[in-house]
This record gives C-alpha cells, structure tokens and sequence, in this order.
C-alpha cells in the first residue's frame, strides 16, 4: 500500500504531476470535468475525473523538491500510474530562455544528492521518455523548445552558472524514479525566473501558461 498518499477516488493510469497543490486544484478545474479530490494527506493535492475528451486522467502535486517528488511517483506507481507528464516551473539560466517561455525537457542534468540516492551518478543526464516527449513538442508547436534542465537540491538560482538552458529542483529525480518504476515519463517547464534579474512571473500570467501547459500534457497523455 501506498505510504504517503491515501486516494481518496481512483487513480487514473495517465497522470500531470505539478509540485503546488495549488497548480493542482488549477489544472484539475482547466482539464477536467466534475473533478473529484482523490488525496489531500500531507497536503498533496490530488484530482481524479476525465478529459473532454473522455480520458482518465489524475493531476497529483508532488510538493517541493526531488525527494518528495520522487517518494509521490512511487506511491503512484502502486497505484496504477503508468505514464505522466511533469508541468513546472524552472529558472532560465541560458541567454535564449526567456521569463514565460515553456521548454520540453530533453534531457535532465543531476546536480543534487536526490538524483544521487536513485542511482543517478552526479552530472550524468537522466532522459524523458521519447514518445511522450515528442508529443508534448507536436502540441507545444513552436513553443516548446528542447532544452537540457539541470536538477538541484538547493535554490535554482544558486546555480545560474551551470552549462544548461535551465535549473529546477525535480525533473532529474523524477526521471529517475520513473525508469526504476517502468513508468513512461516527460517534462515541460515554464521559465518563471530568468537569470537576466526579470521580476518573477506571479498571478494571472503564470496561471495563463501553466493552462496551456497543463493542456498539452493531457494531450500529449491522451494522443
């Protein structure tokens, strides 16, 4: 049995993993109808329903950080969860990652000692599932770019000098976790930091791209 989650309604097979709970109830009211609250222990969100287009889909926040992303994943998986998409936000530490762009991960860079406790040597590159990953960019269009993220344990903008188009705090860990898992796994980050020193997206704005975020990785899942 799972030792973190306590589902509350099903578990759908496809899932969108988000850290905030709050990006969770978001996406569980723009993705879904008549969603129902599947887990609210420890104070990870979770909404199980189905698409418009009559998909079972379960949104899941993971909380912050590669540890608890990656203990979530695992609970899901028993659970029945057998692919998900990551919709974050990163950091944009390379000159070409603008503040509000969304990235495809193509690859994760592990830069932090959760990657490490997966089995993930430091600096080795963790990649998302190819099939998924390449839906995600057919419905991104030209918006989703395919960037190298670097995961850290500490704040991203610790590390605005690592050799990557981007640094967050869970897409290493979870790709990790995922391949241990056989669960099929891709990423799409929005760049709410940039190095640049731009305010930080808040409020409508940010809400406005993890929409669309949100809904190319319930496409994506459901292609």
């Amino acid at each position: 049995m799972p030792s973190r989650l306590r589902p509350t309604a099903p578990i759908a097979a496809d899932a969108v993993l988000v850290g905030d709970p709050g990006r969770a109830l978001l996406l569980a009211q723009e993705l879904l109808e008549q969603p129902k609250m599947s887990n609210h222990a420890r104070g990870l969100w979770a909404y199980f329903g189905t698409t418009p287009a009559g998909d079972e889909l379960t949104i899941q926040a993971t909380g912050m950080g590669g540890p608890s992303a990656a203990l979530v994943l695992s609970d899901l998986a028993k659970l029945g969860v057998k692919r998900a998409v990551r919709v974050g936000t990163c950091l944009g530490v390379d000159t070409s990652s603008n503040l509000g762009e969304l990235l495809v991960v193509g690859e994760a860079i592990a830069r932090g000692g959760s990657a490490a406790s997966l089995g993930v040597d430091p600096g080795a590159a963790v990649a998302p599932d190819p099939v998924l990953t390449a839906r995600l960019r057919a419905e991104l269009g030209g918006e989703g770019r395919l960037i190298s993220v670097a995961s850290v344990d500490a704040h991203p903008a610790e590390h605005t000098d690592e050799p990557v188009d981007a640094v967050d705090m869970q897409t290493a860990p979870l790709l990790a976790r995922a391949g241990s898992l056989r669960i099929e796994l891709a990423a799409v980050l929005i760049v709410s930091e940039a190095k640049s020193g731009m305010a930080n997206l808040t409020g409508e704005t940010l809400e406005a791209l993890e929409r669309r975020a949100g809904r190319a990785a319930s496409a994506a899942l459901s292609a």
